[in-house]
């Protein structure tokens, strides 16, 4: 059997409608969010103010009211106060619905769009939960008479309740001071609202504060204004007296700086009028000398000896107890017992700790002063007992300053030997970079030298140098160094190359750069120039030693090269060998053949005609075609000829004129 397609179509149809239609129904139970239950409930009765109740949580993330429902007159009469979670989440019931005393019973209900819930009933006593105004001081005076106390007045908060016994909390501290000291006290109501407090400073401005509550309550008023007021004044406390000593002059005496301030934990306000100072030589108190000054400091001209110095201040009230200094003679050694010291920063403070040798020794003196260029102006000191270390604010000291630091051990009287360092509080990057040049430039090296940073420009500890160099094509190169190197040897340079250079001097802040310097290396260096040198100058050494040494060997032909013989033409004999006609033919003008003028002969050669050499010649050539022929049976022997005509032989045998071999 077969079913038709249409009745299964709209079935299907049918049942695709109700899931759409029931879906949204679905997705609205599925999706309902409740506000949450009210949690913490605090209830405050402010006195003939409100009773306001405050929950959690202060905000919902849907619109929410809430009811605050409440029975009171010791469960006889309720009342509802609303709020929204716009407004926040709390709610105050107003006057005259207080009741006081009462016990309230207090629920909170939470309502919004999609349901209710409602918290836990919480129930409240009202004398447990008043809470009152804060006093009103208006007077902190000292009371004539007694010293080191100040009496504080105030008036009774108007909305306290009247039959109520009050309980207080009275703050104070001194005026420089951010740590608070606390008094508790009560007071009826009949009582006078006054308060003294005793065992302060004399001479010293306080601060004071005060804040009240009813004798059941756990809820406590704010504080009141505050209000100072000063104790009064007393003669000085007492003094603190250290010494800085100078070197010792020519003559073995020295000056010695007198320091002293207040002792620690004086008065701030302690007025001093003036300073008494004694002192004599430790063997002989009769040479005690006084002075007086109303400064905190004194320069004395002391002997090589030991002395003692005394010093007391005084005011219109009195005296301070004398405060004692031994100064050790110059050539007296000082004790050491002090092994290592470190300083450290913690939060805003400088801590400076130490390590002693000596368990006894339990007082000690800080000193402490900028390290500057110049010798300080100002020096600082504390003394520390019964412990080892010393602390110090931050910005009592300066930054980017170095501070030289130092602990001296004190021993009854005596001052050992002082173990000091050096410490920043806060450190930055040099004001100026160090002063930078070069030397001993090379062909491929050069030593980079550079001067420290004056001190007061330093900003911090130098922790190392970066020398860097750059070549003219642009390479560039870096070397690192430690503070204590103040040159450096760059090396693998560039011949005949151009170079920029600096210097970087760093602190853990950072570093600053010198200014740019410039260099150029050599293309020749001097040991080269050197060596090129020697080898010349030792060539030209083997030879003068060569040759010296073939002159001592051959005297003679060395003396023949070098100054060889040059015939003199004045003594050539050649006119005696024709007879007289020769004479006749030379014809010299009357020239004195005498030997013992060849000066005033050579001159008189000089003017002859220029036709002399000539027929000089022609006559030659006769006398020797004669002479030939007389002597060609004798075994041809040729006669010595007169320089004069040696001399002309040379000539004509030059000029091709004579044979050679005659």
């Amino acid at each position: 059997m077969k079913l038709s397609p249409q009745p299964v179509c709209m079935n299907l149809r049918m049942m695709w409608a109700w899931a759409l239609w029931m879906l949204p129904l679905l997705c609205r139970f599925g999706l309902a969010v409740l506000p949450a239950k009210p949690e913490n409930i605090s209830c405050v009765f402010y006195y003939k103010k409100n009773f306001t109740c405050t929950w959690s949580p202060e905000k919902e993330a849907n619109f929410t009211w809430y009811k605050v429902k409440r029975t009171y007159s010791y469960g006889q009469k309720n009342d509802i106060c609303s709020s929204t979670s716009e407004n926040g989440a709390s709610c105050s019931f107003f006057l005259p619905r207080i009741t006081n005393p009462d016990n309230y019973t207090i629920q909170v209900e939470a309502q919004n769009s999609d349901g209710i819930i409602e918290s836990d009933i919480t129930h409240w006593r009202l004398d447990y939960i008043i809470k009152i105004e804060p006093p009103n001081i208006w007077s902190v005076e000292p009371v004539l008479g007694i010293k080191r106390m100040i009496q504080i007045k105030w008036k009774r908060p108007v909305l306290a309740p009247v039959s109520s016994i009050l309980k207080y909390i009275l703050r104070f501290r001194t005026v420089n001071s951010t740590d608070w000291m606390e008094v508790n006290f009560t007071k009826d109501i009949n009582r006078d609202e006054t308060y003294n407090l005793t065992g302060l400073q004399a001479f010293t401005e306080y601060v004071v504060v005060l804040q009240c509550a009813a004798e059941d309550s756990r809820f406590w008023s704010g504080w009141s204004q505050e209000k100072m007021g000063t104790t009064e004044e007393e003669a000085p406390l007492g003094l603190d007296l250290w010494r800085v000593l100078r070197p010792a002059k020519v003559d073995g005496r020295r000056t010695v700086k007198l320091l002293w301030k207040k002792a620690k934990g004086a008065p701030v306000l302690e007025k001093t009028l003036g300073y008494n100072i004694w002192y004599f030589p430790e063997n002989n108190t009769n040479l005690a000398e006084t002075t007086n000054t109303t400064n905190q400091q004194l320069e004395l001209y002391l002997g090589d000896k030991a002395y003692w110095v005394s010093v007391i201040s005084y005011n219109s009230l009195g005296e301070s107890p004398v405060a004692v200094l031994r100064i050790p003679a110059i050539d007296e050694k000082s004790f050491q017992c002090i092994e290592a010291m470190q300083a450290c920063l913690t939060q805003d403070q400088l801590l400076v700790e130490w390590r002693s040798s000596d368990p006894e020794v339990d007082t000690w003196v800080v000193e402490w002063f900028p390290d500057l260029d110049s010798e300080p102006s100002t020096f600082y000191w504390e003394s520390v007992s019964q412990a080892r270390n010393w602390t110090i604010q931050q910005d009592k000291l300066q930054p980017f300053w170095c501070y030289n630091i130092s602990v001296y051990p004190i021993w009854q009287d005596q001052v050992g030997k002082p173990y000091s360092i050096q410490a920043y509080v806060k450190e930055g990057i040099p004001l100026s970079g160090p002063v930078t040049k070069a030397e001993n430039i090379g062909v491929k090296s050069v030593t980079i030298t550079w001067k420290e940073i004056p001190k007061s420009q330093r900003n911090g500890f130098i922790s190392n140098y970066t020398i860097f160099y750059e070549a003219e094509d642009g390479k560039k190169f870096s070397e690192t160094v430690n503070s204590s190197i103040l040159q450096y040897n760059l090396e693998s340079l560039t011949r005949k190359t151009s170079y920029t250079v600096q210097v970087m001097a760093s602190t853990s802040a950072g570093g600053t750069n010198s200014t740019q310097i410039n260099f150029r290396t050599l293309s020749i260096s001097i040991l080269e120039i050197g060596f090129i040198t020697s080898l010349i100058g030792g060539g030209l050494l083997i030879l003068i030693i060569l040759t010296v040494a073939y002159g001592l060997k051959k005297p003679n032909k060395l003396k023949h090269l070098c100054w060889p013989d040059v015939p003199n033409p004045a003594e050539s004999s050649i006119a005696t060998w024709h007879g007289d006609d020769f004479k006749d033919k030379l014809n010299l003008n009357g020239i004195d053949d005498s030997l013992n003028m060849e000066g005033d002969r050579i001159l008189k050669l000089c003017s002859a005609p220029r036709d002399l050499i000539d027929k000089l010649v022609v006559n030659f050539e006769n006398f020797l075609e004669e002479v030939s022929t007389e002597e060609s049976g004798k075994g041809m022997e040729f006669p010595v000829l007169p320089a004069q005509l040696r001399y002309l032989c040379g000539v004509k045998c030059q000029e091709g004129l004579l044979r050679p071999g005659l």
